[in-house]
């Protein structure tokens, strides 16, 4: 009750900006510290976007790559930020404090004064150079490595993860930089995480936020993967820890420093407020669904999905990207699993098999794509569409952690069209998120509640399918900017305008729960169709069948020789 009143305290008229670091853009938000009431969001895109395909002076990329371009950050920061404050109409001696978020495991080579490597003379051809996104696939083969040895090691800390290192996270990516460009490993005088690197240009101040340590960088119990297992891996990486990734941890929802003049200059905001240090998208949007007590698992979904979820109990869950000591709240073990592609798997369909007649009909409706191929598929009852298919076109994160399967697609016939897919790739990605549930269920953690964020809450289809595979009633972030609203409640407590991250929550957090509820019919006839997707999850990712590990290895090859 004591953090509740303090919270009821908080000044009315004074505001934080958090800040939102996707996979394409970034958004700012303006958020009233005394109720989370958001008054105005701007966004920006990033001008180079991904580069999976060639860097911008045209040097092409081999398959699985994914990097971005960091000036590209700062830009949100010159732009979307003062168009916020703008639109809201507060003026920046009202604002407090800035929270951002990043997605992870997103890494950047620096020099000593966090100068990227990219924009250095003569290395803007050099692919090692530039941003490794969380999507860049192309340290799979170091990440099994890293697994294998740690397993032959009975290295304490994998059971934390699951049982395997994903090639999405910090050390597999460092280690292909180490064998594919040792130059530029030399270089390299710091590995850190975007959502670091972008505290560190606000603040003036370099750490490294314990959410990020803990879950994508092996940080457990106060330390990382030893030096000796480190040399084992290569001999040249035994001192990666000590000479280019340890530095000090900040705790979630502390004070990284002040604004910089700098970044004042950028954003539009007083010199000297505070800066909070760095989250996760997926992780800082838990508390902006209220999502602070054990048990409620919050889904953020967007181009890929992050669930996570705060428990009283440590339990080895297969398949999880970890567990942390207070990686989300503090006093609670943080659990996070996810899946590589859904909203990106939508996209993709929308973009590459749409006919033209589809399109022409949509527009004539006043319909975007998404919304046709949606309203098309609502007509439909469960398994009409005779079609079953597996979620991987980005790879799985969970519960195989394997970014080299790939997607599957059952039962085409020449009556198929376009919105059985499409109804189909939406089943799919469900029935991922009920085999991470069904993971955590039968790990002995268990999942009452599943919470939405993210843009594809609007897909009122794709919702009620969730609430249907899952059985588990779906309440939803009222908010369209779960991850900004999450680095504000953050920011307010850096700034001391909330005692803690729960007290916070509670004044400034938005869901409404239970809006979607899982019809028993329906759940019913899912229950067969998911059985069905079992059996291809576990035929195609558990070793059965080695075809789309040899698909991508001849791809591979054919690639490289041309």
């Amino acid at each position: 009750m004591e953090n509740a009143e303090n919270s009821r305290q908080a000044r009315p008229d004074t505001y934080v900006i958090g800040v939102d670091y996707g996979t394409l853009s970034g958004r700012a938000v303006v958020v009233r510290v005394s109720d989370g009431a958001e008054l105005a969001a701007a966004e920006h895109p990033y001008a180079h976007a991904v580069l999976d395909r060639r860097l911008p002076d045209g040097t092409p990329l081999p398959p699985d790559w994914a990097l971005q371009v960091p000036s590209d950050y700062i830009d949100v920061l010159r732009t979307a930020v003062p168009e916020a404050l703008a639109r809201s109409g507060v003026r920046p001696e009202q604002v407090v404090g800035i929270g951002t978020d990043f997605t992870a495991c997103t890494m950047v080579p620096v020099l000593a004064d966090g100068t990227p490597l990219c924009e250095l003379p003569g290395l803007a051809g050099r692919p090692h150079a530039y941003v490794k996104l969380w999507r860049h696939h192309a340290a799979q083969a170091q990440a099994d490595r890293i697994t294998e040895l740690a397993e032959q090691r009975k290295e304490p800390w994998l059971k934390r993860y699951g049982g395997k290192i994903s090639s999405e996270w910090e050390f597999a990516k460092a280690l292909q930089l180490l064998e594919e460009d040792p130059e530029l490993y030399e270089k390299t005088d710091r590995w850190i995480e975007a959502a670091d690197w972008i505290v560190w240009r606000l603040s003036g101040t370099y750490l490294r936020n314990a959410c990020t340590a803990g879950y994508k960088g092996q940080f457990q119990d106060g330390v990382y993967p030893s030096r000796e297992y480190l040399s084992a891996l290569n001999p040249a990486f035994a001192d990666f820890v000590t000479d280019k990734l340890e530095h000090p941890i900040g705790q979630l929802g502390s004070l990284a420093g002040g604004l910089t003049a700098e970044a004042a200059e950028w954003t539009g905001l007083p010199e000297g407020i505070a800066v909070c240090v760095g989250n996760v998208d997926a992780h800082v949007t838990a508390p902006a669904a209220t999502a602070v007590e054990p048990g409620r698992m919050v889904a953020i979904m967007g181009t890929s999905t992050c669930h996570v979820m705060s428990s009283d109990q440590w339990a080895e869950v297969p398949g999880m990207c970890g567990v942390v000591d207070g990686g989300i709240l503090p006093g609670l073990w943080g659990y996070e699993a996810g899946q590589s592609g859904v909203g990106d798997i939508f996209g993709w369909f929308v973009r590459t098999h749409l006919p033209a007649s589809y399109a022409e009909e949509a527009a004539a409706l006043g319909r975007d794509p998404h919304e046709h191929l949606t309203a098309l598929a609502a007509e439909q009852k469960v398994g009409e569409h005779g079609l079953i298919a597996l979620d991987w076109q980005s790879g799985n994160r969970s519960v195989l952690v394997d970014h080299d399967l790939s997607g599957v697609l059952v039962g085409l016939t020449l009556s198929t069209r376009p919105e059985d897919v499409y109804r189909a790739l939406l089943e799919a990605t469900a029935f991922g998120t009920r085999t991470i549930i069904e993971a955590f269920e039968s790990s002995g953690v268990p999942v009452r509640e599943l919470i939405i964020a993210g843009g594809l809450t609007k897909n009122a289809l794709l919702m009620q399918i969730y609430a249907d595979v899952t059985r588990l009633p779906l309440g939803v972030i009222d908010s369209a900017q779960g991850p900004a609203l999450g680095s504000a409640i953050h920011a307010a407590v850096a700034a001391g305008a909330h005692p803690d991250i729960r007290a916070a929550a509670q004044a400034m957090g938005k869901a409404r729960p239970a809006v979607y509820q899982p019809d028993p019919e329906r759940a019913a006839a899912y229950d067969r169709l998911y059985a069905e997707y079992r059996l291809l999850h576990d035929y195609f990712g558990r070793g059965a069948n080695e075809v789309m590990h040899r698909l991508r290895r001849m791809r591979a090859e054919a690639t490289a020789s041309s």
